[in-house]
Parts: structure tokens; C-alpha cells; sequence
């Protein structure tokens, strides 16, 4: 399918076999007029089948999906599959050479982008490209996720509660063929603009996730994650195999209400009182927060305004007014 873009690339998604490449994207900077930046994109095609479109790096701090992709796309051979599998190890290239959240270009949040707009700062125009060029062709959308630098999060599966009942059946049946934990339904609250909602939007089962963080990166996560992306792939038919299964069953939980994220009421030192997985009142602290203009002044209590389980709390405890603390879920059923 032909899309106005700025992008190019020698990939040819049709073609069977296993293809390695980039995208390229046109960029003008103050040591090169003319300059691209390359983001690497991996193809496996086996025949006709379902499309699996796999990406990570979307935030460049957040790693266990750039290692579970490049790992896969050197392991997985074509004979293996039968359908095709597209993924992006590293979505947001310029964010993961710097191992930030936001591209250190333009300032921008990839996952605030979507669907992208043609003639934009570089963010904007890989989003544009991403969406209009890929998503058609896929069954299933994966975009990997963890707490990166900012939150540390109990392992999940994670998508929106979407109106079509049938398209959030399968969703979750393939949240659970994951095997994390948690499968975790969430509301936006830091924005829109997000990739899995865009894929949502156009009724392809798609997965995001939050696997640990990067101050908990290591084997586990990393087996979580690739162990995840396999299963969900022998879920679809298109990985041979018999699925991996976890030690226990998954949950499926969600944090639908505002009250559910709690952010910082004031501006401080946050101490936590609970560790991920704890159980909470509505009206019970959770922690407090340390004033640095009046250290000896008694500390201001953190208060959840939902009962639940923890399944997420930030990673440093400098924490600015609005700021995010924790979130609060409970079991969810269709």
C-alpha cells in the first residue's frame, strides 16, 4: 500500500524469507545539511498467514523489548512461521541511543504521536509512517513497554477497555497466552496520542506492556518479555510450538478510575509505605511525602482514594507536585 512519506526503505514487506533493513527518515542538522537517521526494521515471511507487528523502544529508556527483538529477529528463522513478523527493536532510534524517554531531537514523546503527521519533527513523522504503513498489514499489534527510568512495575500485559467486545475477547485471551502476571486494562491519563490506542482504533488485537523498570532490568524481565512475545506468537498460529506456560495463571486487573493513579498532592521527598503487590484502602496512606523548604515540619500523607493492589510506584522518590506515585487495580471481568 502506497503512503505519502517522507520515509524510505529498500524493505520489501511481500517478499518471503527473513530481511533485515532500515527506514529511513530525512533529517537537516546544525553539523549535516543533509543527514538520515536510521530506524532498523526486521521482516520474516513464510507464506500466507497472519501478520505479527512488534515493536519496542517507543520510549528509549525502557529496554526489555529493544533486547527480547533483536535477540528474536536473529533467532527466528522463516520455516519456522507461517504468516509474517514485522518488528521495530528500537521505534524510537534517537531516544534509545540516549537512553531517555523522549528524543533528545526534538523533546518529543513518541507515544504521544500517533497517528503522526507527514511533515513534522522527526518523532512525528516516524509515528506517521509507523501507522499508516504498518498497522493495515497486521492481525497483531505489540508495542513493549516497561516503567523505564520513571516507575517500577509489576509485569503486565496491558491494553484499553475497548467498545468492541469481540476485538477485548481476544485481546485478553492473547494478554493471558503471554503468560505475565498481571493482564492490566488502563485509562489514559499522561496524554493521548498513544500507539496501542491508535492500533485499538482500527480493531486489530493489539498488546502493550510494563515489565519492570530500568532499575529492575535483568534475566527475568528479559524472559518475561521474550518468552511473552513467542507465546503470543504460537497464540496467533504464526510461531511453531507449543506455548510456554508460566508458573501460575495470569489476573486480569484493571484501573479504569481517575482515583486510581495517584499523583503527587505536593512537591517533595516521596517515602513509600507498601511495595508492589501490597494490598490498600481507599483512605489508607501509602506513603509521605518529605517537604525540602520545612524538613522538620511533620510529613504530608499520600492518601489512596481506591482500594486495590499496587502494580505500580515511581522509581525515585524526588517527586514534583502532579507527578506520578502509584496505581491501584483491581480484578477485572468482561
Amino acid at each position: 500500500m502506497a503512503i505519502d512519506t517522507q520515509i524510505f526503505t529498500d524493505i520489501d514487506y511481500d517478499k518471503n524469507g527473513k530481511q533485515f533493513g532500515m527506514l529511513g527518515v530525512p533529517q537537516s542538522t546544525n553539523k549535516s545539511g543533509w543527514a538520515t537517521v536510521f530506524v532498523p526494521i526486521c521482516v520474516i515471511k513464510n507464506g500466507s498467514g497472519p501478520t505479527a507487528l512488534l515493536s519496542g523502544g517507543n520510549h528509549g529508556d525502557e529496554y526489555e523489548g529493544q533486547v527480547s527483538l533483536m535477540n528474536l529477529a536473529r533467532e527466528i528463522k522463516p520455516e519456522q512461521i507461517q504468516g509474517r513478523v514485522i518488528m521495530l527493536p528500537m521505534l524510537n532510534r534517537p531516544a534509545s541511543e540516549s537512553g531517555t524517554r523522549l528524543s533528545p531531537i526534538d523533546g518529543k514523546n513518541m507515544n504521544r504521536e500517533f497517528p503522526g503527521v507527514r511533515n513534522n519533527t522527526i518523532t512525528g513523522i516516524i509515528a506517521h509512517y509507523v501507522a499508516h504503513a504498518l498497522p493495515p498489514l497486521a492481525d497483531l499489534v505489540v508495542d513493549i513497554h516497561s516503567g523505564g527510568s520513571t516507575g517500577h512495575f509489576y509485569p503486565s500485559v496491558n491494553m484499553h477497555n475497548v467498545p468492541n467486545r469481540e476485538q477485548m475477547k481476544k485481546m485478553i485471551e492473547a494478554g493471558m497466552a503471554w503468560g505475565a502476571p498481571y493482564v492490566f486494562i488502563y485509562r489514559d491519563v499522561g496524554g493521548e496520542g498513544l500507539y496501542p490506542g491508535y492500533a485499538e482504533s482500527l480493531g486489530k488485537t493489539t498488546l502493550g506492556t510494563e515489565i519492570g523498570s530500568a532499575a529492575q532490568f535483568g534475566k527475568e524481565t528479559v524472559l518475561i518479555t521474550t518468552r511473552g512475545v513467542k507465546n503470543v506468537l504460537k497464540h496467533q498460529g504464526i510461531l511453531e510450538g507449543a506455548l510456554e506456560k508460566p508458573a501460575r495463571e495470569p489476573e486480569v486487573v484493571g484501573a479504569e478510575e481517575r482515583d486510581d493513579y495517584i499523583m503527587a498532592p505536593i512537591s517533595g521527598l516521596f517515602e513509600p509505605f507498601l511495595e508492589l503487590q501490597d494490598r490498600v484502602q481507599a483512605g489508607q496512606p501509602i506513603g509521605q511525602i518529605h517537604s525540602h523548604e520545612l524538613p522538620f515540619a511533620e510529613p504530608y500523607p499520600v492518601i489512596a482514594r481506591t482500594s486495590g493492589m499496587l502494580i505500580s510506584r515511581c522509581s525515585f522518590p524526588l517527586r514534583r507536585q502532579g507527578e506520578f506515585l502509584a496505581t491501584v487495580v483491581r480484578p477485572f471481568s468482561l
